[in-house]
């Protein structure tokens, strides 16, 4: 399959999940007419969503997966999701990193495709309770060689999660004692009541003390984590200082956003990045 067939699957795939997620479920004839696909496509299409366990197959089409507030889905569960969404989120993201600051990276698949771009900054001072965003940095450092200005990665301890952050009480007294200039912070949840969630409880409290260690909080969420909400909250959206997401976030979510941040930059639109 080619790279423009991957892509092409992609959207539809994200169109598909959107519609379920929208109208609480759909029928396999209303995608082939809506998509322009044969049965065969979207059938192939329902079972890698459904492989990913973000919605359930049914007799003739696809509902929407019910999941508990205690529900962690596994980084390789969420990786394969809202792909266009989080590169274009970590690119606009990576340009509000200037050369020379200390960062810090939460756990999630939005602030690993964010550290891809964030390789080549010089001289970042980097903190991280992702596994995977360190292998990230020590992959890019292993190929180039030394240099001079490569970023100096602080990996905290911790116990590990399905998401491959590290959290309790070893990643909470690491990051207490650190000071940052800005938070990137990947979420589970976030809404207006809630505020920012996640389904386990040590990363919560783990994630407590990235925002409490930053001067800035940036998070990093598609349009799909608007309006989940998971076990335990951990920041009010008034301590969030910007918001990056992508164009499907709508207006009425823009709203709300809108009477408590300061900024929300919406990835791929004109004029992202302007304060509100």
């Amino acid at each position: 399959m080619s790279e423009n067939q991957n892509l092409l699957a992609e959207q539809r795939r994200a169109l598909i999940l959107d519609e379920v997620r929208r109208r609480g479920g759909v029928r396999v004839n209303e995608l082939t007419r809506k998509l322009g696909v044969s049965d065969m496509t979207v059938r192939r299409d329902l079972d890698a969503l459904a492989r990913q366990g973000v919605l359930e197959k049914v007799h003739g089409g696809a509902v929407p997966v019910v999941e508990a507030s205690t529900h962690e889905p596994g980084f390789e569960a969420k990786s394969g999701l809202e792909l266009t969404a989080k590169e274009d989120i970590a690119k606009a993201a990576a340009e509000l990193v200037a050369a020379g600051s200390a960062i810090a990276l939460s756990g999630g698949t939005t602030t690993y495709a964010l550290a891809h771009h964030l390789v080549d900054v010089p001289d970042l001072t980097v903190v991280t309770n992702s596994v995977r965003v360190a292998d990230v940095f020590h992959v890019a450092q292993r190929a180039s060689g030394p240099r001079q200005g490569a970023a100096t990665v602080v990996l905290t301890g911790g116990v590990r999660t399905p998401s491959d952050s590290l959290v309790g009480p070893v990643a909470d007294q690491a990051i207490a004692a650190l000071h940052f200039d800005v938070l990137f912070l990947g979420v589970h949840g976030i809404s207006a009541e809630a505020g920012l969630s996640t389904p386990n409880l040590a990363e919560a409290e783990t994630n407590r003390r990235l925002v409490q260690s930053a001067r800035r909080v940036v998070v990093v969420a598609d349009h799909t984590k608007w309006g989940v909400v998971g076990l335990s909250s951990f920041a009010a959206l008034d301590q969030v200082d910007t918001l990056v997401t992508d164009e499907g976030l709508p207006e009425a979510a823009r709203a709300e956003v809108s009477e408590h941040l300061r900024r929300l930059v919406v990835a791929g639109e004109p004029g992202e990045g302007t304060d509100i």
